[in-house]
């Protein structure tokens, strides 16, 4: 059944943006409504300065028409420190909905010019802060983001998280995961392949350190936002740090930025998206995970898939859960990562007939800080 129309999306006023709820290391909004269903986000913070960004906007995606409504969804898995991820924060969602006013539509081609001119923007911003904070050239983001309108969602990523979506399947027991992104990281032999054929000259394009593929010895992504050091060559001498400098010239990017796109068409066997930062990745699999979002109660179910990856964070280092929570940020990035979840739950009458008037804007992630 379709639920009546709404207005003002749970938990926010008049549209504003929600800052959900701190519980420490961890941000949450545990429960919420979009125009297509339900939704959960939690984040939970392992370096001394959280990397991740999360964002769930809800309502027009159109400067030009407040009828053309869907879901956006956006996870940015920062490296180097925060600047990126709080940019595409700031930046990607505005552009999304410029390029789909000019175009009249959602389309790869659209995603694509605002990925494009994120990229761009914190390049030129990397460059006016060059001589001041030459830093800010070693900074990136991995970016995933998905769009839900017309039926279908379109997921686009660059960086290593990704997006699994949980489907009913019939003769069989609970849910299927299937995996909608595509991942660009050093350690998948797919990554290698395009970097080997992109840069067949260079023999150290990539370098094995401690049992872990790296892009010039750096690096595990193969396509970020930022990383200006390994992407325009005039970044790439003093006074950016000598660790990151390379001893030969570049020609052409190192790292690529544009997105990989798949477009799904839904249908009422989907039930639920999971989108996450390759620290939820790194602990469990995209069937685990399925299985944990089908079997639980809706509330709280991304702080509870966190619970899960951090579970066996523990246990692989022989110690348990509660030994784990009491470690301070900083050190505690030598047992996991920085995580950031969103579970995105699909009504199968509200991704057909589209959504009534609504607006929802939450930013997950920029309200944990450094303890120190």
């Amino acid at each position: 059944m379709v639920k009546p129309c709404w207005k003002i999306g749970v938990g926010s006023e008049g549209g504003k943006s929600n800052t959900g709820q701190v519980d420490g290391p961890t941000w949450f909004k545990d429960l919420g409504l979009h125009a297509f269903g339900e939704f959960s986000m939690a984040t939970i913070q392992a370096n001394g300065v959280m990397e991740d960004q999360c964002q769930f906007e809800s309502g027009p995606l159109s400067f030009t028409d407040p009828t053309f409504q869907g879901t956006f969804v956006g996870v940015y898995d920062g490296h180097g420190g925060p600047e990126a991820s709080r940019f595409i924060c700031n930046k990607i969602f505005p552009k999304l909905k410029k390029f789909a006013s000019e175009n009249w539509e959602i389309s790869e081609q659209v995603i694509r010019k605002a990925f494009a001119e994120t990229e761009e923007d914190f390049l030129t911003m990397v460059k006016k802060q060059w001589l001041r904070n030459p830093q800010m050239a070693s900074v990136g983001s991995c970016c995933l983001t998905g769009v839900i309108c017309n039926g279908l969602v379109y997921v686009a990523n660059v960086g290593d998280s990704r997006a699994v979506l949980g489907r009913a399947e019939k003769g069989r027991r609970g849910v299927r995961a299937v995996q909608l992104s595509v991942e660009h990281n050093a350690n998948l032999e797919s990554a290698r392949q395009e970097l080997w054929s992109i840069h067949p000259d260079d023999p150290n394009i990539l370098v094995m350190k401690h049992w872990t593929w790296r892009v010039k010895g750096l690096i595990q992504v193969t396509r970020s936002i930022g990383d200006a050091y390994l992407k325009r060559v005039e970044f790439n001498r003093e006074p950016l740090m000598s660790k990151f400098r390379l001893p030969e010239p570049f020609t052409k990017p190192i790292l690529r930025s544009d997105p990989s796109v798949t477009v799904h068409q839904l249908n009422p066997e989907d039930e639920f998206l999971i989108f996450g930062s390759d620290g939820l990745w790194e602990h469990l699999s995209n069937q685990e995970a399925v299985d944990i979002v089908h079997s639980s109660p809706r509330k709280g179910i991304a702080r509870r898939l966190i619970k899960a990856a951090l579970k066996e964070a523990a246990k692989k280092r022989e110690m348990r859960y509660s030994d784990l929570k009491q470690i301070d940020p900083g050190v505690r990035r030598h047992f996991h990562d920085d995580i950031t979840v969103v579970v995105v739950y699909l009504e199968p009458g509200f991704t057909r007939t589209g959504p009534c008037a609504s607006h929802l804007s939450i930013r997950g992630g920029l309200h944990v800080h450094s303890t120190s």
